[in-house]
């Protein structure tokens, strides 16, 4: 059988298991709520390290504090920081309200690391208490939300931005590769005039560029946090200066410009900064699921589709059909939008549900806003690596098509007039012959047909004066 030590909280004495590092509050929300089995994930964790080696930081700074347990708080807290402890952070991510079970998940497994650093025994709480010490001048209700903010600011900054200026960059490598390429257009799904296939993929890439820079914007509001705000917003129980040093160390260690939040009130009750980026996220999933729709698309086929790209073939297409390759990172990456998708929904009404003081919903929004930031970087990063860069062009399909599109009557109306292109448009359909050939049955100057239908002037952008 495991060892076990006694641990006790308000409630009264349980037990668990010897080498844990959690304590009582923990096993009562590992019993209460079994749920999922999916818990708040390394970023999540990461920033209540953060959180944590900061208070401590302060109240030493500040003389709140002896020196010797606020130092062995924050190696504790920089052990959780690097990944060393998260074994035992195990509260499920649909649990008590606020976030509390967290929060003193954090306090418990910091508190019983610094107390064995400070030569004691794992959840010795005379020697640090997780409540008195390790959440001394916070609370949950201040600490999860800036969590969320922390990590959310983290993982955009350092991955999800750095992923898109990748694929950026890759569809711009794309663009230059076919920009010599003439295809036809078309709308409504329908043949359209020409146009060169890397200006299709360049404006993927501006697409892409102006949603990371609409990401970038709403990312910057993650910054103002209420750290130190407390319960509701007061800063009871925090020494004077706290949540200015305490916001000061959380920006000296991420390298991030975090600053205090303008109302610590509006803080505590609305985490509104994670419902903006989510919010942000959402839209970026539906240029990515576009785009994908569009490759998915343009490489139809190869006998009875558009076929006027290729996609790297990077797996069998199918368990029946010999032979058969499909476009399947590009359907990965439709996968990941759609799950964007209901994040950003779980988010949006759980960022709505909030009361008086407080918005208790922040875990489940914790979840949900930072799972769609992690599988949105990787997926893109895949797409990216194993799609995008791989991409080739059918430009004998492309030209073809474009040739023979009835929508360069288009270019005839200058030449003929609306009357007679109509005419030539009619005896193509009627023959099955493009444009060129019905106008020269038609008995048109072929200088003239030439001269209306080159699918290479047609398909070159018109300059643009600016003004």
């Amino acid at each position: 059988m495991t060892e076990t030590r006694t641990v006790q909280d308000s409630l009264g004495a349980l037990e668990v298991p010897r080498d844990a590092y959690y304590g009582a509050q923990t096993a009562r929300a590992i019993a209460n709520f079994p749920i999922s089995g999916l818990r708040l994930g390394r970023p999540f964790i990461r920033a209540q390290g953060i959180i944590k080696w900061a208070a401590a930081k302060a109240h030493a700074a500040l003389d709140a504090m002896p020196a010797d347990k606020a130092n062995a708080i924050c190696q504790a807290a920089e052990e959780v920081i690097e990944g060393k402890l998260d074994e035992w952070f195990r509260v499920d991510v649909y649990q008590a309200g606020a976030g509390t079970s967290q929060n003193m998940n954090a306090n418990e497994v910091i508190a019983a690391r610094a107390a064995e650093l400070l030569g004691g025994s794992i959840g010795d709480t005379h020697l640090v208490h997780p409540n008195d010490d390790v959440n001394k001048s916070q609370s949950t209700n201040d600490t999860i939300h800036v969590a969320m903010q922390i990590a959310g600011a983290e993982e955009v900054a350092h991955r999800l931005l750095p992923a898109l200026d990748a694929l950026a960059l890759s569809l711009e490598g794309r663009a230059k590769a076919f920009r010599g390429i003439v295809k036809s257009g078309r709308t409504h799904l329908q043949d359209a005039v020409p146009m060169r296939l890397g200006d299709e993929f360049g404006a993927y890439a501006a697409n892409v560029r102006r949603h990371a820079a609409w990401l970038q914007q709403a990312a910057n509001s993650l910054l103002a946090i209420g750290f130190g705000g407390n319960a509701v917003g007061t800063g009871i129980n925090t020494p004077p200066g706290f949540s200015e040093t305490a916001v000061r160390y959380v920006a000296d260690y991420t390298g991030l410009p975090f600053r205090i939040a303008d109302n610590p009130f509006a803080f505590n009750q609305n985490p509104d900064e994670v419902v903006y980026v989510s919010g942000v996220l959402r839209s970026l999933s539906l240029a990515l699921q576009r785009i994908c729709n569009d490759l998915r698309l343009l490489s139809s086929g190869p006998r009875t589709g558009f076929f006027e790209i290729n996609l790297p073939a990077v797996q069998p297409g199918s368990s029946i059909m010999p032979g058969k390759v499909n476009p399947v990172m590009a359907e990965m990456l439709n996968m990941v939008a759609f799950q964007v998708q209901g994040c950003d929904v779980t988010v949006a009404q759980a960022g709505g549900a909030g009361q008086l003081e407080l918005n208790v919903m922040m875990p489940v929004m914790a979840g949900n806003f930072l799972h769609e930031i992690h599988i949105l970087t990787t997926a893109i990063d895949a797409f990216r690596e194993r799609c995008v860069d791989g991409i080739t062009a059918n430009e004998a399909r492309c030209r073809a098509y474009a040739e023979r599109s009835l929508s360069l009557a288009t270019a005839l109306n200058n030449e003929l007039g609306y009357d007679t292109a109509a005419k030539i448009v009619k005896h193509a359909l009627a023959s099955d012959a493009n444009l060129r050939d019905a106008g020269l049955q038609l008995g048109v100057d072929p200088a003239q047909m030439a001269r209306a239908l080159d699918v290479d002037r047609l398909s070159q952008v018109v300059p643009r004066t600016r003004t």
